[in-house]
């Protein structure tokens, strides 16, 4: 019986390149997420990953390089490579005049959902928001308006999910209560999720496989437990110190 085809990457980003007038953002960046994997994407600020991220969901336009989603070009084919993907960052919270409920259907039309109730239905019972289904989102603690986001963001059932400091100024038992729920997606659901965060303790507990960026360019990659020994670091923490101070001194 002849071998089933391999499945392309969730992501692959292939000389990724974003010049701002002499400024470069991204200087030629490449890699892959691959299914039911998370992969950390670390950098100090102003390193490229905002930029990066942005031009993935297609809000920037890449200088030069390419980006495919499930394996449809980007540049070529935006809305229906960008119908597989989708956002949640704990930064962007959703209009806090409207309920749970209300957002939800109100994004859930955006995307084109189909069956919507029962979709909405699923993902309240998923991220435990039953008694907030119609509760405005400006009046809940910042670790249930990050719960809401993530069900925003799974409306479509991305297979590529992109999620920029998703756990930042939550309470140590809010931000564990997200990793695990993220992490059981991941490893439930044919899915890829990039994730961007200074919280080395999370990256280590949470992602497969990490990306260090600084000035625009991937410096090192690797398993983030056993990448700061690799470089002669103790702890992850440590190796983004360094990497952020003298970059060029660390893959020397």
């Amino acid at each position: 019986m002849p071998a089933l085809p391999a499945q392309p990457p969730v992501l692959s980003v292939t000389n990724l390149r974003k010049v701002y007038g002499e400024v470069v953002a991204v200087d030629g960046v490449s890699f892959e997420v691959r299914r039911n994997e998370i992969v950390g994407l670390l950098g100090p600020n102003g390193a490229g990953k905002t930029t990066a991220i942005n031009t993935i969901l297609g809000v920037l336009e890449p200088t030069s390089g390419s980006i495919a989603i499930e394996g449809i070009d980007v540049g070529t084919h935006r809305t229906q490579a960008l119908a597989h993907t989708n956002f949640a960052a704990v930064y962007a919270p959703l209009p806090g005049n409207l309920t749970v409920a209300q957002n939800l259907r109100i994004f859930g039309m955006l995307y084109g959902v189909d069956d919507l109730s029962a979709r909405i239905d699923q993902l309240i019972d998923r991220f435990d928001l039953r008694r907030f289904r119609d509760t405005r989102c400006g009046v809940l603690s910042s670790g249930e308006q990050t719960r809401v986001g993530l069900a925003k963001a799974l409306l479509n059932a991305p297979t590529l999910l992109l999620l920029d400091e998703p756990t930042a100024s939550l309470d140590p038992s809010a931000a564990r209560d997200v990793r695990e729920r993220i992490r059981r997606h991941a490893a439930e659901r044919d899915v890829g999720i990039l994730w961007t965060s200074h919280n080395m303790y999370e990256v280590e507990e949470v992602c497969d496989r990490v990306l260090f960026l600084a000035r625009g360019k991937i410096l090192l990659e690797g398993d983030p437990r056993r990448l700061p020994a690799e470089h002669g670091q103790k702890t992850l923490e440590d190796l983004f110190v360094a990497v952020a101070r003298e970059p060029l001194a660390v893959v020397s």
